[in-house]
C-alpha cells in the first residue's frame, strides 16, 4: 500500500511538473492597438516589423498581436487611455490629441524648430528614454518619432503664406494651433481621422499635416493646393503599459528592449522618409494640383510669427526655457553627428 501511495505521489508531481512546463511554455498574449488602416505607411515600416521581430527573437515567451483600423477603439484621442485602462498593452499614439498628459511635449511643436523628421525622431527618442522629458512614467516607450515638419493643404490655391489670413485650418496641439493664429488663420483643432470629411463639408478650408497622412487618410482626394513650409513636427509614439512590460518574464522584456528605442526611430526615418519623398513627386506630377515649395522670402516673413510663438511659450515658465535648451542642445548633438 505504501508503495502504491509513493508511486501515485511521483505520478501526481509528474503530472504537475509537466504542467507546470506547459503553463511556462505558454506565450503571454499582448494586444497593439492601431487606431489607423493596415495599408498605412506607419503600420507597414514600423508596426508589423517591431511585432515580427520581437515574436521571433522572445523565445515563445510574448506574441504581439496587431489590431488595426481602429479595432481596439476607433478614437485617436483615446488610445493613451486605452493603454492605461488595460483595454490595449500597446498602442499607437499621437500625444498632442491627449492635452495635459504629455505636456512637455509641447517643445517639440514649437515651429521652426527641427529641419525634417530624422532630427525630431532621435531628439525626442534620446530625450524621452534618457529621463530628461517627463510625462511617461506609466508607460514603457516602444517607439518616439517626429513627423517631417507640418506644411499646408487646401482646397483653394495657397501662393503666399498671406493667402492663408482668415482661413478656417485644422491643427492637431496647442501650439500648431498657436502658430496658426499667428500666421494669420483661424485654427481649428480636430484628430486627422475627420479631416476629409470636414473639408469636403467645408467645415474647414484646409488642413496642417506632413505628406504620409495626406494619402493614407485620404487627405489629398479632397485638396488641391500644398504649400510646403515647414512649420513645427508632431510628436508621435509607440507605448506601453509599464506595469504590464514589467510583468513579463524577462525573455520578452529583452526582445521588446532590443527592438525598441532607437530600432524604431531608424525604421520610422528610413520608410516614412522615403514614403513622404514618394507622395510630394505624386502631387507634383499630378498636373490638377498646385504645389508651391516657399520662395526664401516668404519663409523670411513667417519667422516673426515662429519667434513670437516661441517666446510666449518660454515665457509660461522656467520648465518651459529649460526644456528648449535641452531641445537645442540635443539637436545640436545630432547635427554635429554625435
Amino acid at each position: 500500500m505504501r508503495a502504491r501511495s509513493r508511486i501515485r505521489a511521483l505520478c501526481a508531481a509528474a503530472l504537475m511538473a509537466i504542467a507546470g512546463t506547459g503553463a511556462q511554455a505558454q506565450a503571454v498574449k499582448l494586444k497593439f492597438a492601431i487606431f489607423s488602416p493596415d495599408k498605412e505607411a506607419t503600420f507597414q515600416s514600423v508596426f508589423r516589423p517591431f511585432a515580427e521581430a520581437v515574436n521571433k527573437d522572445a523565445a515563445g515567451t510574448v506574441e504581439i498581436e496587431l489590431f488595426p483600423n481602429g479595432a481596439l477603439g476607433r478614437s485617436p484621442v483615446q488610445q493613451a487611455q486605452m493603454v492605461l485602462d488595460g483595454v490595449a498593452d500597446l498602442a499607437w499614439v499621437i500625444a498632442s490629441y491627449t492635452p495635459g498628459r504629455f505636456q512637455e511635449n509641447e517643445v517639440f511643436e514649437l515651429p521652426g524648430v527641427f529641419a525634417d523628421l530624422r532630427e525630431a525622431t532621435l531628439v525626442f527618442t534620446r530625450l524621452v528614454n534618457s529621463g530628461k522629458i517627463r510625462g511617461y512614467d506609466d508607460f514603457f516607450p516602444i517607439g518616439l518619432f517626429g513627423t517631417a515638419p507640418y506644411s499646408l493643404h487646401s482646397r483653394s490655391a495657397i501662393n503666399a503664406i498671406s493667402d492663408i489670413k482668415g482661413k478656417k485650418i485644422r491643427t492637431s496641439g496647442a501650439i500648431e494651433s498657436e502658430t496658426i493664429k499667428a500666421l494669420g488663420a483661424v485654427a481649428i483643432g480636430m484628430p486627422v481621422t475627420e479631416v476629409p470629411e470636414a473639408i469636403s463639408r467645408g467645415t474647414i478650408d484646409g488642413t496642417t499635416s506632413h505628406p504620409a497622412p495626406l494619402v493614407d487618410f485620404g487627405i489629398s482626394r479632397v485638396t488641391s493646393a500644398h504649400y510646403f513650409t515647414q512649420l513645427g513636427i508632431v510628436p508621435l509614439a509607440i507605448l506601453m503599459n509599464r506595469k504590464k512590460f514589467d510583468s513579463l518574464p524577462k525573455p520578452a522584456q529583452d526582445a521588446i528592449r532590443k527592438y525598441s528605442g532607437e530600432w524604431t526611430a531608424t525604421r520610422f526615418n528610413e520608410g516614412i522618409g522615403a514614403y513622404n519623398a514618394s507622395v510630394v513627386k505624386q502631387l507634383q506630377a499630378d498636373p490638377k494640383r498646385r504645389v508651391v515649395m516657399p520662395s526664401q522670402s516668404d519663409l523670411d516673413a513667417m519667422q516673426p510669427a515662429f519667434q513670437a510663438v516661441t517666446d510666449a511659450w518660454v515665457a509660461k515658465s522656467p520648465r518651459n526655457k529649460e526644456l528648449l535648451g535641452l531641445v537645442r542642445s540635443e539637436l545640436a548633438n545630432v547635427r554635429a553627428g554625435r
